[in-house]
């Protein structure tokens, strides 16, 4: 059986099989849906998301020797308990500490949005007459809300529609002025503090600072605009 794997391609990122040029039906279709993505303007980083959740669910129906024609309803409750299942460590010289476990909630979550914006996307298309995936029932705890196409989009008020493994609400915990400036206080470099007030003063999130740390030239030569930006931003924002 050959790999499946995600590659970087000028087009973006796409599924293909090790050692082969060529692509079945299931790998045509998953590329056909995350080009789709890439013509409704998602980010790159959003189709890369979709095309490894969608790679995982390629490789439990490639265990179980079926096809995306195969599935049923009751395959994606399978697919749950699939992604339950404890990590094989033996041989490894890296393990996680939470491999035990299996996927988190929120993970089983998103990969069943994925799973259902494809087969949406399956029968837009023509090529399916229905979407196997289970709606969430309001008898088991959920509230079942109408989705877009992409499976995650949902119109109205937010809820937990659509979400068929349930996930504790964590709220997030704020840090107080005199944290976020020994926070600051401790960084080596003009940089490294400017990424943080870029997240503290800026909102930005941590995935949106990493690609600015990769392609922002300014944050990567440490110019002189930038250490007097970050100078005068810890010294007036948030004093120590």
């Amino acid at each position: 059986m050959q790999q499946l794997q995600v590659v970087s391609t000028g087009e973006g990122h796409r599924l293909r099989r090790a050692g082969d040029a060529g692509a079945d039906l299931d790998v045509g279709l998953v590329n056909a849906f995350l080009a789709h993505l890439g013509v409704r303007c998602f980010s790159p980083a959003t189709v890369r998301a979709y095309a490894y959740d969608l790679l995982n669910f390629l490789r439990f129906l490639l265990a179980g020797h079926a096809t995306l024609a195969d599935v049923v309803p009751t395959d994606l409750f399978d697919y749950l308990e699939w992604q339950q299942r404890p990590i094989p460590t033996a041989g490894a010289k890296v393990v996680r500490l939470t491999g035990h476990r299996g996927a988190a909630p929120a993970s089983m979550n998103r990969r069943i949005a994925a799973v259902r914006g494809l087969f949406e996307y399956a029968v837009t298309s023509g090529l399916r007459v229905d979407n196997p995936v289970p709606a969430a029932r309001r008898s088991s705890g959920l509230r079942a809300k109408r989705r877009g196409l992409l499976g995650h989009a949902a119109s109205g008020r937010s809820g937990a529609g659509g979400r068929l493994v349930r996930q504790p609400r964590r709220l997030p915990e704020s840090l107080d002025r005199e944290e976020i400036g020994g926070f600051l206080a401790d960084l080596g470099t003009y940089r490294d503090r400017a990424l943080v007030l870029l997240m503290v003063l800026g909102g930005l999130r941590a995935a949106e600072v990493r690609e600015l740390k990769r392609r922002n030239r300014l944050l990567e030569q440490e110019n002189e605009v930038l250490r007097r930006a970050a100078a005068y931003l810890s010294q007036a924002s948030l004093p120590k």
